[in-house]
């Protein structure tokens, strides 16, 4: 055996045996390397292939995934030595964490696997980059995610509403955090619901707009729940309302800017994303349903001199979200991306503070929750 195989091997062979998914997984990993390497083969890993070519549309469950193409990773191919590499590090890491029972960041990892390998002057990783991508060629591997392997990133998350949870062997209630809600860590795998007292959750894309509400004591009074990020929902902000949808019965309604970008940040909830393709199963949202802003919000609440004028950049996003599979035979969206492009321009969430700094708890929300104005 090489000598720079020997301590990968020991550390990912050797295990004991344990109930935990990811520990038996990392194992059969390791063995299998072994197997190659005591059989004189070139030793071989072989994932699904993350990449747009192979991200399917699944329209009877109506999210993507990963089709059949498979990749291979050699470790004597001068193209896949350094991946190779990085990937075994990234699993010695994990495989380190899950046995002393700590959890680390991305950060965390990369710098536990950026050193140089011995008798060379090669980093095995020299970017962030290139760690993380070698942790979601693990989550393949594996079928375990990167908050199984213990390895999480950074929380970007608040939530509010009349919940307890069980976190750690703390117990916590929502309902009474003060002015900064829950911060929704990036592994909520672990967390128990004690009692949840909620008819919907709403999740919006700005803090301040989550802020609002809170201020306003919205959650309170209409007796759900509210969630945001800062921009892109976090994995584990997904992994969160998903739980809330599946374990609960709650619906999810999308609050989110009329824009592209508001677009996209619904789309990646409902069906998922194409960089997460093979993390769908957990990710998901399919009966999500986007409560606004929208283009009959414009007209309706007299919100078109707020206005933002389209950039190139903006229409190109839009012909881009329109002709999705799972939007481009969806009439009602379609009808959507025709207004704004009619419109040439785009609209914040905030434009509705014109009409009173409550207008979006008192009137707004109410009002299209109970008629039921969601677009699906």
């Amino acid at each position: 055996m090489p000598p720079i195989f020997d301590w990968w091997f020991l550390i990912l062979t050797k295990m004991k045996k344990q109930e935990k998914k990811p520990v038996k997984e990392l194992e059969e990993f390791g063995k299998k390397l072994v197997v190659d390497i005591e059989k004189g083969r070139n030793p071989t890993i072989e994932f699904s292939l993350r990449s747009l070519s192979n991200v399917v549309f699944d329209a009877k469950t109506k999210t993507l995934g990963l089709g059949e193409k498979q990749q291979q990773r050699t470790f004597f191919n001068v193209s896949h030595a350094k991946k190779f590499l990085q990937t075994l590090e990234v699993a010695k890491v994990s495989k380190n964490l899950l046995d002393a029972g700590k959890h680390a960041s991305l950060r965390d990892v990369f710098y536990m696997a950026k050193r140089t390998i011995p008798q060379s002057n090669i980093n095995i990783v020299d970017e962030q980059v290139e760690s993380d991508k070698a942790l979601e060629d693990l989550e393949l591997i594996t079928d375990c995610s990167r908050e199984q392997l213990h390895i999480n990133a950074n929380k970007m998350g608040s939530v509010a509403g009349n919940v307890v949870i069980e976190d750690a062997g703390d117990s916590i209630n929502w309902a009474k955090l003060g002015s900064g809600g829950w911060s929704i860590p990036s592994n909520v795998e672990d967390i128990e619901f004690k009692s949840v007292k909620a008819k919907y959750v709403i999740y919006m894309e700005k803090q301040a707009v989550w802020e609002r509400l809170h201020e306003d004591k919205f959650w309170e009074k209409q007796g759900c729940l509210i969630v945001t990020s800062q921009g892109q929902t976090t994995r584990g902000i997904r992994r969160l309302l998903q739980r809330l949808n599946d374990e609960h019965n709650l619906p999810i309604y999308v609050l989110a800017d009329f824009d592209p970008w508001g677009f996209y940040i619904y789309s990646v909830l409902k069906f998922g994303s194409i960089n997460l393709a093979h993390m769908s199963g957990t990710m998901t949202l399919q009966n999500a349903k986007f409560l606004g802003v929208t283009a009959d919000d414009a007209t309706n609440y007299d919100l078109k001199k707020h206005f933002i004028k389209f950039k190139d950049v903006d229409l190109t996003r839009l012909k881009q979200i329109a002709d999705y599979e799972w939007f481009s035979k969806n009439k009602a969206w379609q009808r959507q991306f025709k207004m704004m492009k009619d419109f040439g321009a785009k609209l914040e969430i905030q434009a509705l503070s014109s009409k009173g700094i409550t207008f979006i708890s008192d009137k707004y929300l109410p009002e299209k929750i109970r008629k039921g104005e969601f677009l699906d």
